[in-house]
């Protein structure tokens, strides 16, 4: 079992260089994790933040059906960001309130 034709000096050398070889690939995998992560927190950095108010329009586009608090995971792909006063507008001239979120009742407007 023991080959004596190839010296042990260069069956070592040989070993060393492929463990080199795995150490430089692993380094190359880091490098990459690396640069994902710092590309994704630059990412989150440059997100503009979530509005505090939805209003969620009708298929039409035109009439307001839902008020929600923003990040509300019921608020559909129609939804746009608004402020408080014209949240407390639409949810006084008789726009729902989504039941989910309860808008109405974070801003104190019960029917």
């Amino acid at each position: 079992m023991n080959d004596s034709s190839v010296p042990r000096l260069d069956m070592l050398r040989f070993a060393r260089r492929i463990a080199v070889q795995q150490v430089e690939q692993i380094d190359r995998w880091i490098a990459t994790e690396e640069r994902r992560e710092a590309e994704r927190q630059c990412g989150e950095q440059a997100r503009t933040p979530a509005p505090d108010w939805l209003i969620e329009m009708g298929l039409g586009g035109r009439d307001p059906v839902y008020v929600h608090v923003g990040g509300c995971h019921m608020a559909g792909k129609r939804s746009r960001g608004v402020d408080r006063d014209q949240v407390l507008r639409a949810l006084t001239e008789g726009v729902a309130a989504c039941p989910h979120c309860r808008p109405d009742t974070e801003l104190g407007v019960l029917d």
